[in-house]
């Protein structure tokens, strides 16, 4: 059994919380929150040893890894103590809010030989994850131009100020959303190298960015686009789409349907020349315990098994996350 604690016990804690409770590899040692009415309820209705203060927590119950599922702005300093305490760390994203920040975290976490992971979930979603298996092979020939895209219904009219409107504590469409598709885009084809130039418009916020639209070139030299707002009311939900262009073929996934086109009938064992079309059911790995979507509890099976040593830790590292913080502060830059 792995002993595991939380830091944060808000949305995404409580559903790593949820899905930890219900992981046959691991004891949930310790549950940290600021709020005392959530660390009542936790202790009263789910038996969790429950603190306020996360070094307390971490001196008393000894954990071998922890998740941190706090607000970006205190990542740095809470990732940075648990890494020189050598414990695991899974963190939500993003990693930091610069990435000078995540460097140093990075070197550290090398340094200490530690297992991490930040949440970045699309790489455990089965269309996805197909996708890179393709770009992989080769079929797609040679690849000269990508987009990435996510619309959602997030901020659809003026409202309230809440940590979304505000930087300093991650909020913006660029650090919350667009995030998600860079870091897809990063490791599908290559980690962003530079950019070209960005709009970063506010429609209903006064502080902070509600779509982000920018011009990427990545190392490799594929180029591309990145078109992403969350005050799309036409969305039920995040919709999330990777279209990838290349001489023998051509991508278009989300994250329910995935559609490949291939010139070459030979090009790819299971496909054929044309439009082949593949749906999640097909292509998702089976979970012991769902919330949310199989990813979630994916990626921290993963996380559960890298410290334990069963699997090499190498998905979604903190060296990955630090690709898509980097990119974010080109972004930045570009949009000035």
């Amino acid at each position: 059994m792995i002993k595991v604690a939380l830091i944060g016990a808000g949305k995404m804690g409580i559903s790593h919380l949820s899905i930890l409770g219900a992981h046959p590899d691991v004891e949930v040692v310790g549950v940290c929150d600021t709020s005392k009415m959530v660390n009542d309820f936790l202790s009263k209705y789910g038996k969790f040893n429950c603190f306020t203060d996360y070094q307390k927590m971490v001196d008393e119950v000894k954990p071998e890894a922890v998740v941190v599922a706090v607000p970006t702005k205190f990542h740095y300093p809470v990732i940075k103590y648990l890494l020189e305490k050598k414990i695991s760390v899974f963190a939500e994203k993003p990693f930091c809010l610069n990435a000078s920040q995540g460097q140093e975290l990075v070197t550290l976490a090398g340094k200490q030989q530690i297992v991490n992971q930040v949440g970045y979930h699309n790489k455990f979603i089965g269309t996805f994850s197909e996708v890179k298996k393709i770009i992989s092979s080769g079929a797609l020939g040679n690849i000269y131009h990508f987009v990435g895209e996510a619309y959602g219904p997030v901020v659809i009219k003026p409202k309230q100020d809440t940590w979304r409107s505000d930087p300093s504590e991650g909020g913006g469409c660029l650090l919350d959303y667009a995030s998600h598709v860079i870091d897809l885009i990063n490791d599908l084809l290559a980690p962003v190298n530079s950019v070209k130039g960005s709009l970063l418009k506010s429609i209903y916020s006064n502080n902070v960015e509600d779509a982000v639209y920018s011009l990427l070139e990545l190392s490799n030299g594929v180029s591309g686009v990145l078109s992403v707002n969350w005050s799309d009311d036409t969305y039920r939900k995040m919709s999330t789409t990777v279209t990838i262009i290349g001489t023998q073929g051509k991508i278009v996934s989300d994250a329910n349907e995935l559609k490949v086109f291939l010139k070459d009938s030979n090009a790819l064992k299971g496909y054929s020349k044309g439009w082949n079309v593949s749906y999640i059911t097909d292509l998702t790995e089976q979970v012991d315990f769902y919330l949310r979507g199989e990813e979630y509890s994916l990626q921290m099976d993963y996380f559960v098994r890298a410290v334990a040593g069963k699997v090499p830790n190498s998905i979604n590292t903190f060296q990955s996350a630090w690709y898509t913080d980097n990119a974010i502060e080109l972004i930045k830059n570009s949009s000035k």
